[in-house]
């Protein structure tokens, strides 16, 4: 049975790019110097690329996955190839930022590329993801000499980058990790340990990898206070730029997992290896976090596309699946007009325009802030992006299996391969529990909900908007959001009375989270309501984002309320 080709969102980005938000997106975030039209080209030329270059390897990355052979890993038919063509089309050098020697596309337009790689194919995109995680971070912290010799070849997509953080014994813990780097007399380190679950560790599509790794050194105070960054190469590089003999970097194992088959997890054992030291001194979580907190952003994009094509293969085969009598249609009407398969439907669409939009609304956050705007709001958007998308990836993808019926539950329609590679993207990069920590500690507790009533000022804003239109899904959405804004701010104040008993406070947090992102998505939903209802007339897209915003208000902006109600009960004891 084949799968329908993988169809890039061209159309809601058009209109998130120059609509939704009440101005050209792009041209504000790039000072003139872009417009929508050009982004939406970007995206446009990225899909097709997506669509005839990469998703044909999905299911062939998912079947073949990546192998160990005599210490290299190798990866599935047709992926160096693929690299190359990504690498020579310039995507990875179009997506760095300017201080790096990118182009240094808007916040904007890399979340609807990062959508489109990973709907096209999420195992591949996860080499993408962390070399652009890695050129941040480099750009954010390395010294000129690093720059000149791993950060450029980065830029260019001829080397690749990993992040090296977990280890047996040290998971989440960061504090726990025991790498130990030790000086030499010529000003590199050598690093000992074992690093594991490291995400394209070893492959063999490009000359070299470059590894972020953190470690502690001797004497180094306790704990995550004590740990370094350094940069250590597969392979070593000569003096002039040249390729030298092979690191002292092992590749134990590749890890056998339940989905991305295609992306390598590894298990690295680090022997004396060389690496060079990034950054302060005992200043390795600084650097770090931005690669981290590239990636966690990064993961709401993954997550996006991953349901966007689980949809995409559920919709086509609803409307093609003829399979007994429809209420209320006539003989011979496909499954997707059962009224509960058009409700599957709805509810998995609804939300993917939710998380689409949501997700560029936070990259431009995110680079207002770099350009001396509201860092609090931009932080603030980082943990919900990653925890709330990827959790409702779950069930999108649950629901794409569901349209299908047994069919589903067959590998052979390739479906399920959507719902075991989203399954992931919860856990790495910090689980939602670490997200939703994030965010309940550092982001509401200790400014006192300062930054929840600036975002619930701003939804007020577009609440104001929607009762000017006269029009019914803007009445009804503006109801639904007016109560569900009431809603959170209650238990926000509950959430706030938890100040004196933590545990209460952290026993909530993924429900508070979840909160949060159900509100972000119902405004999205709304931010369009008044960009369509601005048209003279109304064209049959604009119908259906009015239908999207109205299911969504109905169907899952009501959970704000549950969720309120589980957040105020704390932890039960």
């Amino acid at each position: 049975m084949a799968t329908p080709p993988y169809q890039p969102p061209v159309a809601d980005y058009t209109f998130l790019f120059g609509e939704a938000f009440g101005l050209d997106l792009v041209a504000r975030a790039s000072d003139g110097e872009l417009t929508a039209m050009d982004a939406t080209e970007i995206v446009a030329g990225a899909g097709e690329f997506a669509a005839s270059v990469l998703a044909p390897l999905e299911a062939v990355g998912d079947r073949e996955g990546a192998r160990l052979e005599d210490g290299q890993v190798r990866l599935p038919t047709g992926f160096a190839d693929a690299y190359r063509a990504f690498v020579d089309a310039g995507w990875i050098t179009a997506e760095a930022p300017v201080s790096a020697g990118g182009d240094g596309l808007p916040g904007a337009v890399r979340a609807g590329l990062g959508e489109i790689w990973n709907g096209s194919n999420a195992a591949f995109a996860l080499c993408w993801l962390l070399t652009a995680g890695q050129i941040h971070a480099l750009d954010a912290t390395a010294s000129d000499d690093l720059r000149e010799t791993y950060l450029t070849k980065l830029v260019s997509g001829e080397w690749t980058g990993t992040m090296n953080l977990t280890e047996p014994a040290a998971g989440t813990d960061l504090g726990a990790i025991r790498t130990m780097a030790t000086p030499r007399d010529d000003g590199s380190w050598a690093i000992r340990g074992q690093k594991i679950f490291i995400t394209w560790g070893d492959h063999d599509v490009a000359e070299n990898i470059v590894h972020l790794v953190l470690a502690r050194t001797p004497g180094a105070p306790d704990g995550a206070r004590g740990l370094s960054l350094f940069v250590a190469p597969k392979v070593l590089v000569n003096p002039d730029g040249s390729l030298g003999e092979r690191n002292a970097i092992t590749t134990v194992a590749v890890e056998h997992k339940l989905g991305i088959h295609g992306s390598p997890t590894c298990v690295l054992a680090y022997e004396d290896a060389t690496g060079y030291l990034v950054g302060d001194l005992h200043g390795g979580l600084a650097g770090m976090f931005v690669m981290m907190n590239s990636a966690r952003a990064g993961m709401g994009f993954q997550a996006t596309g991953i349901s966007d094509r689980a949809y995409q293969q559920a919709a086509t085969y609803a409307a093609e699946r003829v399979q007994g009598p429809v209420q209320g249609r006539p003989a011979g009407a496909p499954v997707a007009e059962h009224p509960d398969v058009r409700r599957l439907l709805l509810s998995m669409s609804s939300k993917i325009f939710a998380m689409r939009a949501l997700g560029v609304y936070a990259a431009d956050l995110l680079d207002r802030a770099d350009a001396g705007g509201d860092a609090a709001l931009a932080e603030f958007f980082v943990p919900i992006l990653k925890g709330w998308t990827t959790e409702d990836a779950q069930q999108v993808t649950s629901d794409a299996i569901q349209v299908h019926g047994g069919m589903g539950f067959i590998e052979e329609t390739g479906v399920a391969q959507h719902y075991r590679d989203a399954r992931i993207t919860t856990i790495y990069e910090g689980t939602t529990a670490i997200q939703s920590n994030d965010l309940v500690g550092r982001k509401v507790l200790r400014n006192g909900g300062a930054t929840v009533d600036a975002l619930l000022a701003q939804i007020d804003e577009t609440l104001a908007q929607l009762r000017g239109v006269d029009h019914p899904v803007a009445a009804r959405t503006a109801d639904r959001l007016d109560r569900a804004v009431a809603t959170t701010r209650r238990a926000t104040a509950d959430l706030l009375a938890f100040a004196s008993s933590p545990r209460d406070a952290y026993a909530v947090s993924v429900p508070y989270l979840m909160l949060l992102g159900t509100l972000a998505g119902g405004w999205m939903h709304a931010l369009a309501v008044v960009a369509v209802l601005r048209h003279e007339t109304l064209d049959e897209g604009d119908a259906a984002r009015l239908t999207s915003a109205d299911f969504y208000g109905s169907h899952h902006l009501p959970r704000v309320h549950a969720l309120a109600d589980t957040v105020a009960g704390g932890e039960i004891a």
